[in-house]
């Protein structure tokens, strides 16, 4: 059974993340620039939310407010949603689609291992899959 961690160790532990003062404009350049749908909002090694693609449709888009003035605490989620490195895929998976989220923070004893999102969870499902797959091929052949 795969667990985040693994997932955490092929993916690597960076996270993209930005204050709670900036403005939304530079959080969503900043999520375009590194091909990711949301960041981590930090204040030093705390997390205080998450904001995503989906929170700027919503909130900024949406409601007609400007992205160079809305600031990313005004927008951000919050609480925010953790897991623990020590999770398999599907109890990681469960979580998210328990609570309608794209991406779970990972902490262990208050310190932040990582990001992963539902993508990452179905990449490694599926690589679990094919890996059964090949030893059912395998056994059949014998």
């Amino acid at each position: 059974m795969t667990t985040v961690q693994q997932v955490l160790m092929l993916k690597g532990p960076h996270v993209h993340s930005i204050g709670p003062q900036a403005v939304v404009y530079d959080a969503v350049a900043l999520m375009a620039r590194h091909g990711v749908g949301a960041l981590l909002v930090m204040d030093g090694a705390q997390i205080l939310g998450v904001l995503s693609e989906r929170d700027y449709a919503r909130k900024v888009v949406l409601r007609g407010r400007s992205s160079h003035a809305a600031e990313v605490r005004e927008i951000m989620s919050t609480p925010v949603i953790t897991g623990r490195p020590s999770l398999s895929i599907e109890e990681a998976m469960a979580i998210m689609s328990q609570r309608r989220i794209r991406h779970l923070p990972i902490v262990e004893e208050g310190r932040l291992c990582g990001l992963v999102s539902v993508g990452d969870l179905v990449k490694a499902i599926i690589a679990d899959q094919q890996f059964v797959i090949a030893q059912l091929e395998q056994y059949i052949h014998q």
